[in-house]
């Protein structure tokens, strides 16, 4: 049923397209055809094409520790995710993403779910939101790259935009959170929210109804942009006209059966009673699976691509330098301004190379000065030593003379006296003779 849908929209859309070019560029002229063709057949080679493909949809969960985002997850897409128990003490967010293989039917779905963990458990709750800020970016970073390659690859590329973010909102039953507020509005720019209240059977109807309107208000009042559901499609337009004055969901999630009557449901067992969650009296369970899963998930896809993303990447090129007109307002193209930044760049290469330079000659100038003045010094200390060493040694040949002097005059003291020794000696043994004879 639901491809059929889907298809009925394709060829809706198709012809619309078709009459706006007719109606709207003058070169083209409608003819009619004088039979059958095959050309009607596209939508079906579409849907064909895309089931072989396969499907690919990322959801985000934001919320507190304990509010209810795995076990939802379970029970809209009935089944039993890899679930992992966190607790209150996380020293800071982190974004846990893991990746399944679905198939219902003949259609395949890679489904990726992200998961919050430690969400506002930090004292500085700025840690809180900026890691989601950081995530959603390096994804659209990541497909931005992809698709700037030389080889693209966008075919069998795995697309992990988040294209739905489920915002689990504190079933309080006063008021949004300043977390919440903040959170919301640095991300609804970034990716379609969409609100819903967790445990909302633990709050009763009448207060249930004044908080959605409670939030609905302070989101518009503080500027809070989140996800409306299309109105642009004539089949799905008056159910997503009624579903929009639904939002926020306020959802009961549950992966245990209980017996209600003579069947088994999906529901809460409490002392006074059954919540049913597959049922509309009960909460919103329905209207949040049938509008996000089986109405809108390819407007979902198609806005996180067509908005969100192109936002993203028009931001990101032109803090590169692209632009697609100039100042005079004509069109400039890719390669053009690609030569405008390579010369750009080459004046300020050219530039620094110029400051780089000038900055070398500075520094060898200031280095010759500091080594003449080195220079200069030493200089001044050699001729410094050198008197030094030559007073000294002019002392020392003033003493050796004057030790010469002396040796001199102690070598002729010493002759004279040892010539008068023996001059004694002579007049001594002259006299031993004379007394002998």
């Amino acid at each position: 049923m639901y491809i059929s849908c889907w298809l009925l929209r394709i060829t809706c859309i198709c012809h619309h397209t078709a009459v706006l070019i007719h109606s709207g560029d003058k070169g083209v002229r409608p003819l009619s055809l004088a039979g059958h063709v095959g050309f009607d057949s596209l939508p079906d080679q579409l849907v064909n094409k895309s089931i072989c493909q396969g499907f690919c949809f990322n959801i985000l969960c934001i919320g507190e520790t304990g509010i209810g985002k795995s076990t939802l997850m379970d029970t809209l897409f009935n089944t039993n995710f890899e679930n992992f128990e966190s607790s209150h003490f996380e020293p800071q967010v982190k974004l846990r993403a893991q990746t399944y293989d679905l198939q219902e039917s003949n259609v395949r779905l890679r489904l990726t779910v992200v998961n919050t963990v430690g969400f506002g458990d930090q004292m500085n709750k700025q840690e809180s939101y900026q890691p989601v800020v950081d995530y959603i970016d390096r994804q659209f970073e990541s497909y931005l790259q992809e698709e700037l390659k030389i080889k693209r690859s966008l075919h069998n590329y795995h697309d992990s935009r988040v294209h739905a973010c489920l915002y689990f909102i504190s079933p309080s039953g006063h008021s949004l959170k300043s977390l919440d507020l903040v959170t919301m509005k640095k991300l609804d720019s970034k990716v379609n929210i969409i609100p819903v209240i967790a445990k909302a059977d633990t709050i009763s109807k009448s207060e249930l109804h004044k908080f959605k309107i409670k939030i609905m208000s302070e989101l518009v009042s503080n500027g809070v942009q989140i996800y409306q559901f299309p109105l642009d499609d004539e089949t799905v337009a008056k159910v997503n006209t009624t579903m929009n004055g639904h939002l926020p969901f306020a959802v009961v999630g549950s992966t245990e059966e209980v017996s209600v009557g003579n069947k088994m449901v999906k529901a809460r067992q409490y002392p006074w009673g059954v919540v049913q969650v597959e049922n509309e009296n009960h909460c919103d369970f329905v209207k949040l699976r049938e509008m996000l899963i089986c109405v809108n998930m390819e407007d979902l896809r198609e806005q996180t691509h067509t908005r969100h993303y192109e936002l993203y990447r028009r931001c990101k090129l032109e803090e590169m330098g692209f632009k697609d007109t100039d100042p005079e307002c004509k069109p400039v193209s890719l390669q053009q301004t690609y030569e405008a930044k390579r010369q750009e760049f080459l004046v300020e290469l050219q530039k620094r190379e110029d400051e780089m330079r000038q900055m070398f000659v500075q520094r060898v100038k200031e280095k010759e000065a500091e080594l003449k003045e080195a220079e200069r010094e030493l200089q001044s200390r050699f001729e410094h030593l050198k008197r030094i060493h030559a007073d000294e040694k002019a002392t020392l040949e003033e003493k050796k003379r004057l030790l010469d002097e002396d040796q001199s005059s102690f070598s002729k003291r010493r002759a004279a006296a040892q010539l008068l020794q023996a001059q004694s000696l002579t007049a001594n043994g002259k006299k031993d003779k004379d007394r002998k004879k």
